[in-house]
């Protein structure tokens, strides 16, 4: 069987991540998927070459959260049956996503390119852009399966829309289409579904074509700042100004504005 999580990189520094389980339209809450994602995250991290990087799913569906078939008790998913044991799979299964994303300073874009619900519609809120196909579908949907988000839906999806439409979404668990998730700010833009990847590497292009220690950086302090106060973020800016002062691409950025010529990157 082929792994459940895909990984390229192309010359670029553009890794593409894909979840690969068609068949059952890619959800996340098995352990070879969170282990993929996981290990898969932690090696972009340590590897300067990538840049950045694009999540997607294989088939017609980004992903569909759980896998509801293994939701009941001795299912073999997260229900243990017994509270201890179900707290104690979400903390060493699911949950180590987010927690992995957070860690993370490349960019990530999502490319959803069909249903994202319930844990996937969360999955998509962990990246930092998201660009949808004209058939993506949306859904914090937890609530209609009588249990909550555990997955730190709760704490994301408000970061992305606002608190409002959080609530409205996870409330009522309905389903949003492409145009309502761009008007809502859930998605940035939504493009023809046969575009979608050639959309999200143009983007990812624009971003990897940036010094590399700046742009890791600059998405650290954005995510900092979602939870911190300001004279914090300051502090961390002033840091982190230091050592992007340092780098001999910040001399070459100076150098080729002032010479009116195109900058040459090289991630020092």
């Amino acid at each position: 069987m082929e792994p459940a999580v895909l990984f390229d990189l192309d010359d670029a520094g553009i890794a593409t991540i894909t979840l690969n389980r068609p068949e059952m339209r890619n959800p996340i809450s098995g352990d070879e998927v969170v282990d993929g994602l996981c290990d898969t995250l932690a090696a972009m991290e340590g590897n300067p070459k990538v840049r950045v990087a694009i999540l997607t799913g294989a088939g017609k569906a980004f992903s569909s959260g759980g896998d509801i078939n293994a939701m009941k008790p001795g299912g073999g998913g997260l229900n243990a049956g017994f509270p201890a044991g179900t707290r104690g799979n979400y903390k060493r299964g699911i949950q180590r996503i987010p927690l992995a994303f957070a860690a993370l300073e490349v960019p990530v874009i999502a490319a959803v390119n069909g249903p994202a619900i319930g844990a996937g519609l969360d999955l998509a809120c962990m990246c930092d852009l998201r660009i949808a196909g004209e058939s993506a579908k949306f859904a914090e949907s937890f609530v209609k399966l009588g249990i909550i988000p555990g997955d730190g839906g709760a704490w994301l999806l408000q970061r992305v829309v606002g608190f409002a439409k959080a609530a409205e979404m996870s409330l009522t668990g309905d389903m949003l289409d492409a145009t309502e998730a761009l008007t809502c700010g859930l998605v940035s833009r939504v493009v023809p579904d046969a575009d979608l990847l050639d959309e999200a590497r143009a983007l990812a292009a624009k971003i990897a074509a940036n010094p590399p220690h700046a742009v890791r950086m600059t998405k650290r302090l954005l995510w900092e700042a979602r939870r911190a106060d300001l004279a914090t973020v300051l502090e961390m800016s002033a840091a982190m100004q230091a050592v992007a002062h340092a780098t001999s691409d910040h001399e070459e950025a100076v150098n080729a504005f002032l010479e009116k010529r195109k900058p040459v990157f090289k991630g020092d």
